[in-house]
């Protein structure tokens, strides 16, 4: 499955069903930058078992209010819309794997 890139619009879409990583980052962020071909990999090895969406805090200002961001990345396991779990900063691959793994 490919990663999305959420909008605020389309956020709740996006979201609403299944088990879903959520990356709020931002262009200039060192360590988004550091985590994005993790994301990708991640990604691979994940097939349908999970989603990844990607929201840009500076463009989408409303859904990183609503789940009270305040530094990036943040990554929130959701499953069927629902916060379960979550995470702030760069992230290896496996603690990513643990995360969603706990909610599979």
């Amino acid at each position: 499955m490919a990663i999305v890139n959420a909008t605020d619009q389309n956020f709740t879409e996006e979201t609403k069903e299944g088990l879903v990583l959520v990356d709020f980052w931002a262009p200039w962020c060192g360590p988004c930058k550091m985590i994005a071909p993790v994301l990708e990999e991640l990604d691979g090895d994940l097939g349908d078992k999970a989603k990844i969406v990607k929201v840009d805090v500076d463009e989408n200002q409303e859904t990183a209010g609503k789940f009270g961001v305040m530094s990036i990345p943040t990554l929130l396991v959701l499953k069927d819309g629902e916060v379960v779990d979550k995470a702030v900063g760069f992230q290896p691959k496996e603690a990513l794997e643990e995360l969603l793994n706990k909610q599979m």
